[in-house]
């Protein structure tokens, strides 16, 4: 079974992150000249495999397995492609990593017998380069370059092929270690709850456990960066001259803005899914929205879903990081969650107003949070304990911190609550 170590890793020197640099950029290079060529034969209805002119070019600075291993990675994004094309699904052919104008984005892969890690005290990771960087940074033949590691590995087995990101928000370099895990050494093989999660632009996660916890992400202050990043590149945008449709600041701020929201987007994954690991939580329900977005009269929320709210990326990386931690993530349909009332059944003499949600029966409740618990109780066969009251988390442009409590679930007297 594969499990995937988290830590970050650190340059012991500015020439040392000058060689790291110069190595994830090299990758990334290489990444989009090979994507480049093999666009441009799928367009032109050729055979993409026989674009490997660029290989030999990269050899001095990222070493033969590097070369291979980011073709490999190529490769593996391709043949997705066409998995999804030959399913009938509307797929896009892979990517670029940015451009050299406006920064790429900076990641690099090693394989799995190239890299060694130490970890102790003076945790510490060594990764091969190519020659003609050794000689640039004046490394000798038989050296590679020795980062300093952060934090401890939670899995232990046969190591895979590493990957270090650069956060450019943050100024961190991420690495992410698969391994393969035996059964036996899972530490929560005896997990058995389950989780609800009601996704959407304003509070950007509702969730509720069967173990009575509930927490509220809140997206409002993180769509007004994302908003007035917005603002000012339309501003930009105005005044250009009619000839052209963009400039070098123009795309930074989109880069800037995207990058913000991924971050901040990748953050709370890991947040949330560490905090329904200790829970024990071994399945995570969501919501399938497939065709379910439509278009709003509120330009606003229009905003939030089309642009900043990046519904698939959420998904997709919630289910990678789940991974991770032994949850299952399970898809399926929530319609009418938001619009029942939890005491009586009711849904269409209900009223949703901003976060409130309101029946005739008497029931006054946060309707993001109502949702959660009715899609929970919806699709597990659990008892669902007396609700904890729920947290709230705001982003700080680096972590989601706890602010105050967020809003109570219900109002109805019958409603039974604890507290933590």
């Amino acid at each position: 079974m594969k499990r995937i170590n988290t830590f970050e890793v650190r340059p012991r020197s500015e020439s040392d992150e000058a060689l790291l640099q110069d190595v994830m950029d090299a990758t990334a290079s290489f990444w989009n000249e090979l994507t480049y060529a093999r666009r441009q034969r799928f367009f032109d209805d050729e055979n993409i495999w026989e674009a490997n002119e660029f290989r030999g070019q990269y050899k001095g600075q990222l070493g033969a397995a590097g070369v291979q291993t980011v073709t490999r990675k190529n490769n593996a994004a391709w043949k997705s492609f066409f998995a999804l094309l030959e399913s009938g699904e509307d797929a896009s052919p892979p990517g670029y990593w940015g451009n050299q104008e406006d920064g790429r984005d900076l990641r690099l892969f090693v394989r799995n017998d190239s890299y060694e890690i130490e970890w102790g005290d003076y945790s510490r990771v060594e990764i091969p380069v190519g020659q003609d960087l050794k000689e640039k940074y004046g490394l000798g033949y038989y050296e590679r370059l020795r980062l300093e590691v952060r934090g401890d590995p939670k899995w232990s087995g046969e190591q895979g092929r590493l990957e270090i990101q650069y956060d450019e928000v943050e100024g961190t370099y991420r690495a992410y270690q698969p391994v393969s895990v035996d059964d036996s050494e899972l530490d929560s093989p005896l997990a058995s709850e389950e989780a609800a999660l009601d996704l959407g632009a304003n509070n950007l996660v509702a969730c509720t456990t069967t173990t009575g916890e509930q927490y509220l992400y809140d997206g409002e202050e993180l769509f007004e960066q994302f908003r007035s990043t917005t603002e000012e590149i339309a501003r930009l945008s105005s005044k250009l001259p009619p000839e052209r449709d963009t400039s070098q600041r123009i795309r930074r701020l989109y880069r800037k803005r995207s990058r913000r929201r991924t971050h901040a987007q990748k953050a709370l994954i890991r947040d949330l899914v560490e905090r329904l690991h200790d829970e024990g939580i071994a399945t995570v329900h969501i919501g399938d929205l497939t065709g379910v977005i439509e278009i709003q009269p509120s330009p606003e929320i229009n905003e939030k879903l089309e642009n900043f709210w990046a519904f698939k990326q959420f998904v997709d990386q919630l289910r990678s990081v789940c991974e991770e931690y032994g949850i299952e993530v399970v898809e399926k349909s929530e319609a009418w969650t938001s619009q029942t009332c939890p005491e009586c059944g009711e849904q269409a003499e209900t009223v949703r107003h901003r976060e409130t949600l309101t029946c005739p029966c008497g029931f006054e409740g946060h309707a993001d949070l109502t949702a959660a618990k009715t899609f929970l109780r919806r699709n597990t066969e659990q008892q669902v304990r007396p609700m904890a009251r729920p947290v709230r988390f705001q982003w700080d442009n680096h972590e989601w911190r706890s602010t105050t409590d967020a809003p109570e679930l219900g109002t109805n007297p019958n409603e039974q609550r604890t507290n933590p």
